[in-house]
């Protein structure tokens, strides 16, 4: 056996005994309860939903157009997309640090006429998975961009959503207010038609008058606001600002059932809280790559060309030279610098892992936040719609008993204020069980698969 043969044979020993030794440690998921995530809940119905799309959630044409040009147009989500490239560029790029590099060059010295053309190369051995642990850290890098995008998706279909419910229900509240001045304007005029009979006096005309103004000043505020959603709503939409095509509030069907599954399910269905355990994830491997810091590093480069001091010869099989080397390079004073990063790593793996948690945390509040908006909505409407049918029999009752001589025009007044602010109630109680579900299901996770 040559002296090369048993070099080789004893260098490739020597590699494989130093890759059984990796320094790096295999990742696990941080161990974080879930129980009791949701107040008042206990279930054991996976069943969620969070995984139904945003068009079985919202069926209205209308907002399904609205959602689905958002989706095609929203300049956050575009730039979002941006991002996964240039995550996916710095994967590739960790990806290629595992290969060997190769250049070629050529060259000519003066002194001592000498021509030559060759390659080299380079390639450093991955023995304690430093590489490695760089690479899946990119590669969770690049999931978070992914997760994040989903999570802008998700919160642009809930604005759409509540830009939405809210510019329908202000449409409702502008044309009760425009229907309780019609409703003044017959007021004024029966108290006009009393200060004649001398039934009431002119303070009575001049009460009514006012009270009638005093509706119909809120209308120019109420366009306004209508004017300002739709603008919001265009930008969302990739849109420059204008009106809004939509349906009426009446209309809108809520879902039968809102089925939140278990509080585990949002380690996969919610991506804000897929980002948070990533974002863990990159810096556990960032962690294991300051910690093989401490440890040597290998190397193997090689050349191959040819050399030769007349041109005319420089390709001919004689002027041939090769060479491999290999080297090891052990830090042992660093100025302190790989101690340092690992205990940087090392704390800001405890940031990432304390950052999971209270974003799961934050995502179990906004769940229970939405399911009990949804039953105080829902048991205000049951109440609501009786004061309604009573205030509007109470107004009519007085307006009836007015003309006939037999009410106090201060009751009049009192029972149309009353009705018009229960009306208007009315309206936001049922834009709240809509707000509701749709911070329901985003705060589950619905709205990117």
């Amino acid at each position: 056996m040559t002296k090369r043969v048993l070099s080789s044979i004893l260098f490739v020993s020597f590699i494989g005994i130093l890759s059984s030794c990796s320094v790096t440690k295999r990742y696990q998921s941080p161990e974080i309860s879930t129980d009791s995530l949701y107040r008042d809940v206990t279930t054991t119905d996976t069943n969620t939903i969070a995984h139904l799309s945003w068009d079985e959630v919202f069926t209205d044409p209308a907002l399904q157009n609205l959602i689905q040009r958002g989706l095609d147009y929203n300049l956050d989500l575009l730039s979002a997309y941006t991002r996964i490239q240039q995550a996916q560029a710095y994967f590739d790029q960790s990806k290629a640090a595992l290969l060997p590099s190769l250049s070629l060059g050529a060259g000519a010295t003066s002194a001592k006429t000498q021509y030559t053309l060759g390659a080299s190369s380079a390639w450093e051995l991955d023995i304690w998975g430093r590489l490695s642990s760089s690479k899946r850290a990119e590669f969770a890098n690049l999931l978070q961009t992914e997760t994040a995008a989903k999570a802008i998706q998700t919160g642009l279909i809930s604005s759409i959503a509540n830009y939405y419910y809210r510019l329908l229900a202000m449409d409702q509240q502008l044309q009760i207010t425009q229907q309780t001045v019609i409703n003044w304007d017959t007021t004024v005029a029966t108290m006009k038609a009393l200060k004649e009979a001398a039934t009431v006096t002119e303070a009575a005309v001049v009460q009514s008058e006012a009270q009638r103004y005093a509706a119909e000043v809120t209308i120019p505020d109420l366009k306004q606001s209508i004017k300002e959603i739709e603008n919001a709503l265009s930008i969302l939409i990739g849109s420059v600002p204008g009106g809004i095509e939509r349906g009426q509030l009446i209309n809108q069907q809520t879902l039968s059932s809102l089925n939140t599954g278990v509080p585990a399910q949002l380690l996969a269905n919610r991506p804000d809280v897929m980002q948070a355990e990533l974002n863990f994830r990159s810096q556990f491997e960032l962690t294991n790559v300051a910690r093989a810091s401490f440890y040597p590093t290998l190397s193997i480069t090689g050349t191959a060309g040819f050399s030769s001091d007349v041109l005319n010869t420089l390709l001919d099989p004689g002027s041939w030279l090769a060479s491999i080397s290999g080297s090891l390079t052990q830090p042992i004073f660093n100025k302190r610098a790989n101690r340092t990063r690992l205990e940087v790593a090392l704390a800001q793996q405890e940031e990432a892992r304390l950052n999971f948690k209270n974003t799961l945390l934050v995502a179990g509040q906004e769940v229970s936040n939405a399911l009990s908006s949804f039953e105080t909505a829902k048991q205000k409407i049951a109440i609501r719609s009786k004061q309604t049918d009573a205030l509007q029999k109470s107004a009519d009752y007085s307006q009836e008993l007015l003309e006939n001589g037999f009410a106090n025009y201060t009751e009049v007044i009192t029972a149309r204020q009353s009705l018009l602010q229960a009306q208007l109630s009315s309206v936001n109680d049922r834009l709240q069980q809509l707000t509701a579900i749709v911070n329901l299901y985003r705060s589950l996770g619905g709205g990117w698969k």
